[in-house]
């Protein structure tokens, strides 16, 4: 009786379940771990870049995408999938939003449209759920710093600090205790850094951890001067360097 529904999307099974989804949860649970953390004046995107084999250029590799200046997000599970979800996200924020309003999406805003790509492709006849889970990390002038987690399901909730994929339950139980309400952002990846370390198989370097920020503005990123009012993009990641010094600071 289950095996009849485990292959269909859009029917429930007698237990009130689309086992699609769980499926899908199942591949972000195999996915190595990220995690995000809100400090009271950042946010923290941290992941781990693991590759298949040691002949693969490791700059190539990239788990943490920029969806507008301010705005970032990392994902647990099929990469693919992400990259897909990363071109819909740029083009909403562009074509949906600063095309019209002449400003980029708040956090929020961005977040509802790719849940909604997210949810759509649960309630579709020849279509699968997409394989990953997102934290995405922004800022906006009217809610200052956020967070979110969003399922292959299409929910979405705001979080001050989580983890997703295979180590996500001790991530979680570590960030718990370690997570204060005035957290400074060098404390917050002081705290990835320590909570990936625990998961991070191998040796922990700037070429296997992967972290990005949205703090301050970024002025000396923008790439030209002398224009009033404009500020640099908050969003921005970490270099290998600025790792290992951390990593030897711990």
């Amino acid at each position: 009786m289950a095996d009849r529904y485990s292959f269909s999307l859009t029917t429930f099974s007698p237990s009130g379940k689309l086992v699609q989804i769980e499926y899908a949860l199942q591949v972000v649970n195999q996915g190595v771990t990220s995690l995000g953390i809100k400090a009271s004046n950042g946010i923290v995107l941290a992941t781990e870049k693991k590759s298949s084999s040691e002949l693969i250029d490791s700059s190539s590799l990239t788990k943490i995408a920029d969806i507008t200046p301010d705005i970032g997000m990392v994902y647990s599970g099929m990469g693919p999938d992400f990259r897909v979800l990363v071109d819909k996200a740029r083009k909403s924020s562009h074509t949906n939003y600063k095309q019209i309003y002449n400003e980029y999406p708040p956090t929020r805003i961005l977040v509802q449209d790719i849940a909604r790509t997210m949810q759509e492709a649960t309630q579709s006849g020849g279509v699968r759920p997409y394989g990953v889970s997102l934290l995405v990390g922004g800022h906006d002038a009217d809610n200052g710093f956020m967070l979110y987690q969003v399922d292959p399901s299409g929910t979405y909730f705001p979080w001050k600090a989580t983890a997703i994929g295979k180590g996500s339950t001790s991530a979680k139980t570590f960030l718990e205790k370690r997570w204060t309400e005035d957290l400074e952002l060098e404390d917050a990846i002081h705290i990835a850094l320590l909570t990936l370390k625990e998961s991070v198989e191998g040796e922990m370097n700037g070429d296997t951890v992967e972290i990005s920020i949205v703090g301050p503005p970024s002025d000396h990123l923008l790439g030209f001067e002398g224009v009033k009012n404009v500020q640099g993009p908050r969003f921005r990641k970490l270099s290998p360097q600025e790792i290992d010094d951390r990593l030897d600071a711990l």
